[in-house]
C-alpha cells in the first residue's frame, strides 16, 4: 500500500514537471536578442535578417546595423511577424518583391536609412498595413502608385527627406489615413486636391517646407482634422476661407511664416480650437473681424511681429484662454483699454519687450486669475497706482528694464500674494517720491528677486547706491517738504551781489539740492533787467522758467518750497556745490579767476608727483629689504655648511 502510493505520487510529479516544461526551445541568433512571446531584437554585424529566428517571432527589429539590402526571400519563413523595423542602419534598396513573402504584416519601419528611391508598389501586396514609416532617409520624390491597395493605413510617417513634388493623386487610396506627417522637407507646393481622399485624416503635419502659399480649397475635405502644422515654411498671404471647413481642428500653427496680414473672419468657425501660434510673422496690421468664437482655446502666441496697435476684441471670444503671449513686438506702443475684458481664466500674460509706454490703469481690471505678469524691457515712464488692484492671485511679475523713475507701494498693496518681483534695470530717481518703494522693498526682503540691481540713477550723489540700502533718516527732509510745492515757512532769498557783472562769466551757474535744480543767469545787457531763474522739479521731465519780478533792494523773492533759510550766492564764483548730511548743510565754491585755478592746479600736481615719489620709495625700500633678508640667508646656511664638514672630519678620526 505504501509503495503504491509512493509510486503514484512520483507519477504525479514527473507529469506536473512535464507539463511545465516548455514545448520547444527558443533558437536565438548570436547578434540578437529574443523574448519567449516573440518580440526579437538584433543589432551589429549583420548584413541581412538571420536565417534561425524563433517559430513565435512576431516582432522583428533590427537597429543599427549592416543590412543594405532588402532581398525577396529575406522575410521568409516568418508567418507570424506582424511587425518588422530596420532602422539606423545602412539599408539603400529593397527588392520589389521583398514583402510578397510576408503579406501578414500590420507595421513596417524603415527610418533613419541611406534610402534615396522605393520601387512603385513595393507595399501594394501589404493590404493588412496599418503603420507605414519612412522618415530620415533621402527620398526625392513619391511615386504616385506607391501607396496603392494600403486601403486599411493609418499611419504614414515620411518627415526628414528631401521631397520636392507631390503628385495630386498620390494619396488617393488612403481612405483610413489618420495621420500623415511630411515634415521637414523641401514641398513647395501643395495641389489644390493632393488631401482630398483623406477624409478620416486627424493629424497634418506640413512644418519645416518651402510652402509659399495655400490654394483655396485644399483642406475642405479634411473635417475630422485635429491638428493642423503649417510654422516654418514661406507662406506670405492665406486665402480668405481656407480654414473655415476644420469645424474640429484642435491646433493650428502658422509661426514662422512670412505673413503680412491675415485676411478677415480667417479663424471663424473653429469653435473646439485650443491652440493657435501667429509668431515670427512680419505682421503689419490684424482686421477687426479676425478671430470666431472660441471658449476652449487656452494658448495663443503672438510674438515677433511688426505690429504697432491689436484691436480691441481681439481676444474677446477667447473666455478660455489661460496663457497668451503677446511679446516681442517691438513697434507696439499702446494697448485699447479693453483688450483684456473676458479672459477671467488668464494665469499667464506676457507683454515683455514690446514698445509700451504707457498702461491704462483699468488694462488689467478682468484678469482676476492672472497668476504671471510680464512687462519688462518696454518703455514704461509710470504704472497707475491701481493697474493691479484686482489681481488677487498674482504670484509673479516682473517691470524690469523700463524707464521708470519712481514707483507708488500702493502699486502693489492688493497683492497679497506676491512672490517674485523685478524692477532692475530702471532709471530710479533717489528723492523724496522714491521713499515708499524703498520702505515696500525693504520689507519684502525675499520677493523683489533682483533688488541688487535696482539702482539709484539720480540724484549725482546717490547714483548706484542701492535703493534697499537707502535708510528712513536720508529722506527726514521730505517731511517738511510738502509734495504740492507750496511753501509752508517764508519764501527763500536769494541774494545776489552785482558788485561786478562784467566779471561775471556767461554761462549760468547751477546748484543742486535734494529737491530742486536752481540756475541763476546774470545778464550783462542791462543791469535793470531781472535775472532768469529756473526751477526743475524732482521729475526730471519737467522744467519750468518764470522771471523775477523787479529788484527790491539787492534780492529777489521765490515762491517754492524753501531748500534752507538763506542762501547767498556772490557773482564772480563760477562753481557752487553743497552737501546735506544730517540736516547740516555743507557749501564751497571755486574762484573763476585764473590766478586761483592755477594755484589749484598746482597743487594738484604737487600732490600727485609727491604720491608717485612715495610709490618709488616704498618699491625700493622692498627691494632693499629683500636683498638684507638673502644675504643673511646664504651666511646662515654657508654657516651650517661648515659645522656640519667639521662634524665629519671629526667623525672619521
Amino acid at each position: 500500500d505504501n509503495f503504491s502510493r509512493g509510486t503514484m505520487w512520483q507519477v504525479i510529479l514527473i507529469l506536473l514537471c512535464i507539463s511545465i516544461l516548455p514545448t520547444q526551445t527558443i533558437i536565438c541568433p548570436s547578434s540578437c536578442m529574443c523574448n519567449e512571446k516573440g518580440a526579437v531584437k538584433c543589432v551589429g554585424n549583420i548584413t541581412d535578417v538571420p536565417k534561425t529566428m524563433p517559430n513565435s517571432t512576431y516582432l522583428l527589429q533590427l537597429n543599427d546595423t549592416n543590412v543594405r539590402v532588402l532581398n525577396e526571400q529575406s522575410l521568409a519563413n516568418l508567418p507570424l511577424m506582424l511587425r518588422f523595423s530596420v532602422s539606423f542602419s545602412s539599408l539603400s534598396a529593397v527588392h520589389p518583391r521583398a514583402f510578397y513573402v510576408a503579406p501578414q504584416l500590420l507595421s513596417v519601419k524603415l527610418s533613419f536609412n541611406n534610402l534615396t528611391s522605393l520601387p512603385p508598389r513595393v507595399f501594394s501586396p501589404l493590404v493588412s498595413l496599418e503603420q507605414l514609416h519612412l522618415d530620415g532617409n533621402h527620398l526625392e520624390s513619391i511615386p504616385s502608385v506607391m501607396f496603392e491597395g494600403l486601403a486599411r493605413l493609418i499611419e504614414l510617417e515620411m518627415s526628414r527627406n528631401a521631397i520636392v513634388h507631390l503628385a495630386p493623386d498620390v494619396f488617393s487610396s488612403l481612405s483610413s489615413l489618420r495621420f500623415l506627417n511630411l515634415g521637414k522637407n523641401y514641398i513647395r507646393e501643395l495641389p489644390p486636391t493632393v488631401f482630398h481622399s483623406l477624409t478620416r485624416l486627424q493629424f497634418l503635419i506640413l512644418y519645416n517646407n518651402q510652402l509659399e502659399r495655400i490654394e483655396a480649397g485644399a483642406f475642405d475635405e479634411l473635417a475630422n482634422l485635429l491638428e493642423l502644422k503649417l510654422h516654418h515654411n514661406q507662406i506670405a498671404s492665406l486665402p480668405s476661407e481656407v480654414f473655415w471647413a476644420l469645424g474640429n481642428l484642435r491646433m493650428l500653427t502658422l509661426s514662422s511664416n512670412r505673413l503680412q496680414g491675415v485676411p478677415e473672419k480667417t479663424f471663424y468657425y473653429m469653435p473646439k480650437l485650443t491652440k493657435l501660434t501667429l509668431y515670427s510673422n512680419p505682421l503689419q496690421s490684424l482686421p477687426d473681424q479676425l478671430m470666431g468664437q472660441m471658449p476652449l482655446i487656452s494658448d495663443l502666441y503672438l510674438y515677433g511681429t511688426n505690429l504697432t496697435v491689436v484691436p480691441w476684441n481681439l481676444f474677446a471670444n477667447m473666455s478660455g484662454l489661460q496663457k497668451l503671449s503677446l511679446h516681442l513686438n517691438d513697434k507696439l506702443r499702446e494697448l485699447p483699454q479693453d483688450l483684456f475684458c473676458c479672459q477671467p481664466k488668464l494665469q499667464r500674460l506676457s507683454l515683455k519687450a514690446n514698445d509700451l509706454q504707457v498702461l491704462d490703469g483699468d488694462l488689467f481690471s478682468n484678469l482676476t486669475n492672472l497668476n504671471v505678469l510680464l512687462l519688462n524691457d518696454n518703455k514704461l515712464r509710470s504704472i497707475p497706482k491701481n493697474i493691479f488692484r484686482h489681481l488677487s492671485n498674482l504670484n509673479s511679475i516682473e517691470i524690469n528694464n523700463n524707464h521708470l523713475n519712481t514707483l507708488s507701494d500702493e502699486v502693489f498693496s492688493s497683492n497679497v500674494g506676491l512672490r517674485a518681483v523685478t524692477l532692475g534695470g530702471n532709471p530710479w530717481d533717489c528723492t523724496c517720491s522714491i521713499r515708499d518703494i524703498v520702505g515696500w522693498i525693504r520689507r519684502h526682503e525675499g520677493v523683489v528677486s533682483d533688488r541688487e540691481g535696482v539702482k539709484c540713477y539720480s540724484p549725482q550723489h546717490l547714483e548706484l547706491r542701492k535703493l534697499y540700502s537707502l535708510q528712513d533718516e536720508e529722506f527726514s527732509v521730505c517731511d517738511t517738504t510738502p509734495s504740492s510745492y507750496l511753501p509752508t515757512t517764508p519764501p527763500i532769498e536769494i541774494y545776489v551781489s552785482p558788485s561786478n557783472p562784467s566779471s561775471t562769466p556767461s554761462s549760468s551757474i547751477p546748484f543742486r539740492t535734494t529737491t530742486s535744480i536752481i540756475t541763476v543767469s546774470p545778464t550783462t545787457a542791462s543791469q535793470t533787467s531781472p535775472d532768469i531763474v529756473l526751477f526743475e522739479s524732482d521729475n526730471p521731465f519737467q522744467l519750468f522758467t518764470e522771471a523775477l519780478p523787479p529788484p527790491q533792494g539787492d534780492s529777489y523773492f521765490l515762491s517754492f518750497p524753501p531748500f534752507y533759510d538763506r542762501l547767498v550766492v556772490e557773482q564772480g564764483q563760477k562753481f557752487i556745490h553743497n552737501n546735506r548730511m544730517k540736516s547740516w548743510v555743507y557749501i564751497w565754491s571755486l574762484s573763476s579767476d585764473s590766478a586761483s585755478a592755477g594755484l589749484i592746479m598746482a597743487l594738484h600736481i604737487l600732490l600727485v608727483a609727491a604720491g608717485v615719489t612715495l610709490i618709488l620709495a616704498t618699491i625700493y625700500g622692498m627691494y632693499r629689504l629683500q636683498q638684507s633678508i638673502n644675504e643673511d640667508f646664504w651666511e646662515v646656511a654657508s654657516g651650517n655648511m661648515l659645522s656640519n664638514q667639521k662634524q665629519k672630519s671629526t667623525d672619521r678620526l
